[in-house]
């Protein structure tokens, strides 16, 4: 059994696409995977699935919520290692930020350097940005809510066509302790 996040974009957010937490763990339950757990009301869910298919489960998923709640929302799933992976790749000193300061988002396909090519980064100084697996890492230090190069980087022209999701670096760190040891809770 492999263990996997489920990164749900978009739901609980000023009262708009409510999912109920305890009710997401019970649709994973139903689809036929194991120990389920959430993180946090923003949509972080953890289950064991035997399943080698990232993008086969976040498809299901997404299917399964739509019947159940009635509106779109879209997931990405990612194994434990790959989260592992992406922390362990921070270019930002993690261990120095406080979990405001630092965001990674996560993109379901892979983004190259040229879609961000337009952003010069000196003239969003001290913010900084890296790009990543699948991801980019985002230190805005004082924190996403006054990120002037957080609003940069999720302009239509730069996300289009990309499903991405942001978290910031405390759920990162849960995300990756709580799927550290397949199978096995934490």
């Amino acid at each position: 059994m492999t263990m996997y996040a489920a990164l749900l974009r978009g739901i609980n957010v000023s009262g708009h696409k409510k999912v109920p937490m305890a009710e997401l763990r019970t649709l994973l339950t139903e689809l036929g995977h194991g120990d389920v757990r959430t993180h946090l009301q923003s949509g972080n869910a953890v289950f064991s699935s035997p399943s080698d298919d990232e993008n086969a489960l976040a498809v299901e998923l997404e299917r399964a919520i739509e019947k159940r709640f009635g509106f779109p929302v879209p997931c990405l799933v990612r194994d434990g290692a790959y989260l592992a992976a992406v922390a362990a790749a921070c270019p930002f000193p993690a261990a120095e930020l406080e979990g405001r300061q630092l965001h990674v988002t996560y993109f379901g396909q892979p983004v190259d350097a040229e879609r961000f090519a337009r952003i010069d980064p000196a003239a969003y100084l001290p913010e900084a940005f890296r790009l990543g697996d699948r991801a980019l890492y985002l230190y805005a230090p004082d924190g996403l809510g006054r990120s002037k190069l957080a609003d940069a980087l999720s302009r239509p022209t730069l996300t289009k066509g990309i499903m991405a999701t942001s978290r910031n670096w405390n759920t990162v760190v849960k995300l990756v302790e709580m799927t550290a040891h397949d199978g096995a809770r934490t």
